[in-house]
């Protein structure tokens, strides 16, 4: 199949998946009012009681570690800040519109979704770091949603993205996504910023997801989300935190360290600090699941 047509078939197939719960758009949107208060935006949230449940059990997760329970919204909002509560709605309510039970013996869903929240929490660490200055909000979104690509690939195109899985175990190619590219004709970023499209996730969030394994930086965006996007995919492959698919981790690139400018003492600290965090990771997909 051509590769045009292949991304049509995508495009029609992301198109039989739920829409995004319908508190969503109203939550961003809200969020950019700088006059917005804990109330207003639990009262938001409120209405879908699936994501209320999931936020708090979120927030109480050992991954915030707050040593008092957490038994209402506005008490999160008031903890977790504006821009995590908005993170975590985001991300719980694409979880929920994503197909669930997708496993294979190559492939874990828990293993995803493992890796993807370590990438975001070091983001977040490395974030505060070098040319990042002191963090950007989105950061912990793009890393937790980098790989769904793979999720629509599964589902949809399941022999041959279990083709392209084989393929990244042997050693003249050894990873997922060159794999990819030989099967499909794209990767899974590129899959994942479709799917982000459709729910019309802002750019700032879907153009890092789309190019986290081109070898360029984008002529458009912020070099630095895609440098600290890659830079901390490696590092958590490299740590062996969640599954990738691939037989052997990306090398930490050298050029992001240069955008990013951060060196070997920051890379040590991210590292420190994911290990730290690597039960409470377990816990925290288990509470957005």
């Amino acid at each position: 199949m051509e590769k045009d047509q292949l991304r049509a078939k995508i495009y029609s197939k992301i198109e039989e998946l739920p829409t995004l719960p319908s508190a969503l758009p109203r939550l961003m949107h809200l969020m950019e009012d700088q006059a917005t208060s804990a109330s207003n935006v639990a009262d938001i949230i409120s209405h879908d009681p699936a994501l209320t449940s999931k936020i708090l059990k979120a927030a109480n997760s050992a991954y915030y570690g707050f040593p008092q329970k957490i038994d209402t919204l506005e008490r999160a909002v008031a903890l977790l800040g504006f821009n995590m509560v908005r993170s975590l709605a985001l991300s719980i309510g694409v979880m929920q519109s994503l197909p669930s039970g997708i496993g294979s013996s190559r492939f874990s869903e828990e293993g995803l979704w493992t890796h993807s929240l370590a990438v975001a929490k070091g983001m977040e660490r490395l974030g505060k770091a070098g040319a990042a200055g002191t963090g950007k909000e989105h950061s912990f979104v793009i890393g937790l949603l980098h790989d769904i690509g793979k999720i629509v690939l599964i589902v949809f195109f399941r022999e041959a993205f279990l083709e392209a899985l084989t393929e990244a175990q042997r050693p003249e190619t050894a990873l997922l996504h060159v794999a990819e590219q030989r099967v499909f004709g794209f990767d899974h970023g590129e899959v994942g910023a479709m799917l982000l499209e459709r729910w019309k996730i802002p750019p700032v969030i879907t153009g890092p997801i789309a190019v986290h394994h081109a070898t360029e930086f984008p002529e458009e965006g912020d070099e630095v989300d895609v440098a600290l996007l890659r830079l901390t995919d490696a590092l958590c492959q490299n740590l062996d935190m969640g599954e990738g698919g691939s037989l052997t981790p990306v090398a930490i690139p050298e050029q992001d360290r240069k955008v990013l400018r951060v060196g070997e003492t920051e890379i040590e600290d991210a590292k420190q600090h994911l290990e730290e965090a690597r039960e409470s990771i377990q816990g925290f997909f288990r509470s957005l699941g």
